[in-house]
């Protein structure tokens, strides 16, 4: 593929950041929005006669003060609004009149509720923050980053979560030297949450140990077809019995300028080369995705590729390929690739990560993992 010209990227870049600078933009001003409205009902109130009444913006500022602000904040917000009508209507001398009592009385209690929601809110985001807390530390147990060198080869790994408040996902990788050469998995386990971590458990302990030992990459995928088949027998559940992984296995011999892959349905690598054009690494043969075995055999052959010095392979979840932007079309992460270069693993991540925030503007709905491993000009010990 050609070279993309300086301008050709930045109307790329400016096409796929519009949609993200405009939702930045009203991210951005949300916090003022108690502020004018209460700015708007005190002006309203003012200049217009004492039949009219700005009771609906007094009454939204503490609403949505509640869901944007801390506690005190939210009790400020309140208060201002009472005092701003009482100080209103008092002016104008009107305070004895039933409406304006019914108004204020109205207010007061939107404000209270305000103040109540805001506790409870809080409540319930640290319950919900503590419970997130646990399922990533679980995560990063089973999951820990892996070394930025292996066996000579540069390594970058990232993990992206769709939401703040999603529920952890069932991406996963793994790098492992072993006596066959580095090997390593990326794939993505059906589901989410703590049972999605603990299927990754079981993937992640079983490449390990199929790593070091089994001679060919076909052996170690037929090794965790193994262990999921035993945990799907052990918890006989639903996500047990409709559970499966999408994994695509590699393995970099030491000495060798080559990658073998065996893909079990997941969305295929990418291998990017030193002058920025970019091969995408289909499988001859779809296959299903382990925990599937049940359903067909075939043979677990490896599918060689030349890896030279410089090159980059990229693997990804679907979290990368499947993000939509505001019209619904998906990222394509070879067309946005084609005819770049990096300065190495992290570097392409970084990159991919801020593209996929503008692509979908911040509104990405599956959590993402990325695996960056790079051959070297020169090999390092």
């Amino acid at each position: 593929m050609g070279q993309r010209t300086e301008d050709e990227a930045v109307v790329t870049i400016g096409n796929a950041g519009g949609a993200g600078r405009g939702a930045t933009c009203v991210r951005a001003s949300l916090p003022f929005l108690p502020v004018l409205l209460l700015a708007a009902a005190i002006v309203y109130d003012c200049l217009t006669p004492a039949d009219f009444t700005a009771a609906p913006l007094f009454t939204a500022a503490p609403l949505v003060a509640s869901f944007l602000y801390s506690l005190r904040g939210t009790v400020l917000t309140a208060a201002v609004a009472v005092l701003a009508v009482a100080a209103i209507h008092a002016g104008f001398g009107v305070m004895s009149n039933i409406d304006i009592t019914t108004e204020l009385m109205t207010v007061g209690t939107v404000a209270a509720l305000a103040v109540l929601i805001n506790v409870l809110a809080g409540r319930a985001g640290a319950r919900l923050a503590s419970v997130r807390h646990i399922a990533e530390a679980a995560q990063r147990a089973v999951m820990p980053q892996p070394a930025e060198r292996v066996a000579g080869l540069d390594i970058a790994a990232r993990y992206e979560a769709a939401q703040d408040w999603a529920a952890i996902g069932g991406d996963l990788y793994a790098v492992q030297d072993s006596p066959h050469g580095v090997r390593l998995v990326l794939g993505d386990v059906r589901g989410k949450g703590i049972s999605a971590v603990s299927v990754v458990a079981v993937v992640i302990g079983a490449f390990r140990e199929a790593a070091e030992q089994e001679a060919t990459l076909g052996a170690v995928a037929q090794r965790l077809e193994r262990a999921l088949a035993r945990e799907g027998g052990r918890r006989h559940d639903q996500d047990s019995v409709e559970g499966f992984t999408t994994a695509v296995l590699a393995e970099i011999p030491h000495g060798n300028a080559l990658v073998r892959l065996v893909n079990r349905g997941h969305p295929a690598p990418l291998l990017l080369y030193e002058d920025g054009s970019l091969r995408v690494l289909e499988p001859s043969e779809p296959a299903l995705p382990l925990g599937m075995g049940e359903l067909g055999r075939w043979p677990e052959r490896a599918e060689e590729a030349a890896l030279p010095h410089g090159a980059t392979l990229l693997f990804h979840t679907d979290g990368l390929s499947e993000a939509r932007d505001r019209h619904g079309e998906f990222y394509d992460p070879a067309a946005r690739l084609a005819g770049r270069t990096f300065s190495g693993p992290d570097a392409l991540l970084r990159f991919l990560a801020e593209e996929v925030a503008r692509h979908t503007g911040g509104r990405a709905t599956d959590d993402l993992a990325l695996l960056a491993v790079r051959r070297p000009h020169r090999p390092r010990s």
